[in-house]
């Protein structure tokens, strides 16, 4: 599998990742084009080089003409939906802006879809966001990984005046990521920097062993004295040294006085709030009393807010809590052409290269709903599509 490491010495901004990425390969061409894939008019981008210190990096910038008006996440949301993108693209660039939103919500005492974006809701935020994305998608890039991020000091101007850096959604969006707090005066860390990575980059378990293949190098927009501000990114195909494995948190609580029907609205609420995996077991408790076992498998620093959220919506006194090391198999998804339309199948890599493959079942249930066709059939056709392209 292929994966990209950015390497955040300098901070991360939306232009940064576009410049890194353009730097690694992907064609700038195809960048510039990006505007018009989205029905932005009036929208043009550069791509030229730029010296910071002892880099000469890819810099990238967006003109915009006329003033743009404030969105909610239903336009940005509609822009992407609309755009000529792979639905992966869409789905991951949209996941960002969500929580942006989300964050801009806490920040300011509302709720996402009321939230108005403002230094991240103009057009260059949506360029930064999609093309880094798109960028990902083109280079082949698997899985993100990252650095620990360098946030700067002292304030930044915005439309509510001088704020501290780092900015208050950049610091609710970076909750559970690893942070430097470096003695430069400057914002090193933009709140649409801090929404891609946390959003694209699944574990922050230090630098991922791989072949290196690729280098870019992206500029940022100012010349920092005391380092070179630039982004690099590192792409490469992960070394298939045995089975790969990482730390996940495992949380149990037993419950014999709770609601079933409520315990089964909770299971999707944990998953969109991090967890991996959530299942409920039925089990004989103390005095021989019916109940429910509660299994959640996260990240380990999601842990604690996914223990919070059990407390706070069941019966619990207590959850146990526990680092597993979880073996897991590379995987990707793969959007495969079916006489029922595009549907994503997840291709596993066994040890020795070999790949299997399923169906996503959400893909599959879209697609036999518009089709009017069994979930058999479809599933069925998304695995002869996926056979067709297998070497």
């Amino acid at each position: 599998m292929r994966v990209a490491y950015f390497d955040c010495f300098s901070g991360v901004s939306g232009d940064m990742c576009l410049g890194a990425l353009v730097s690694a390969g992907w064609p700038a061409a195809e960048l510039a084009a990006l505007p018009a894939r989205l029905k932005l008019e009036g929208v043009r981008i550069t791509v030229g080089e730029a010296r910071r210190g002892p880099f000469v990096a890819t810099r990238v910038e967006v003109a915009v003409e006329g003033k743009q008006p404030h969105r909610h996440l239903k336009h940005v949301r509609a822009i992407i939906e609309a755009g000529d993108l792979d639905q992966q693209v869409r789905d991951r660039a949209v996941a960002v802006f969500e929580r942006l939103a989300d964050a801009e919500a806490e920040v300011h005492g509302s709720t996402r879809e009321q939230v108005h974006f403002h230094e991240v809701g103009a057009v260059d935020a949506l360029v930064d966001v999609v093309g880094t994305v798109e960028g990902l998608r083109a280079l082949g890039v698997g899985e993100v990984f990252a650095s620990p991020l360098r946030l700067g000091r002292g304030a930044v101007r915005s439309e509510h005046g001088l704020i501290p850096v780092p900015a208050p959604a950049t610091a609710l969006l970076l909750r559970g990521a690893p942070v430097e707090m470096p003695d430069i005066e400057a914002e090193l860390v933009t709140p649409t920097g801090a929404a891609l990575l946390t959003t694209l980059v699944r574990h922050w378990s230090g630098e991922p062993s791989f072949r290196l293949e690729r280098v870019g190098t992206g500029a940022g927009a100012r010349d920092l004295k005391e380092q070179p501000n630039v982004l690099r990114v590192l792409i490469g195909e992960s070394r298939p040294e045995g089975l790969p494995s990482r730390p996940v948190a495992v949380l149990e609580t037993a419950l014999d006085d709770e609601n079933p029907q409520f315990v089964a609205a909770l299971i999707p609420r944990l998953l969109d709030q991090g967890a991996r995996d959530a299942m409920v077991v039925p089990t004989v408790m103390k005095k021989g009393r019916p109940g429910m076992w509660l299994v959640v498998v996260a990240d380990p620093e999601r842990a604690e807010a996914l223990a919070t959220l059990l407390m706070r919506e069941t019966m619990a006194l207590g959850v146990r809590a526990r680092i597993e090391r979880r073996y897991e198999l590379a995987r990707r998804p793969l959007e495969v052409e079916t006489p029922f339309g595009p549907i994503v199948v997840k291709v596993a890599t066994l040890p020795g290269g070999e790949e299997r493959a399923a169906p996503e079942f959400e893909s599959v249930r879209a697609a036999a709903e518009r089709a009017g066709r069994p979930l058999r059939e479809v599933s069925e056709a998304a695995m002869a599509a996926w056979a067709r392209r297998r070497p």
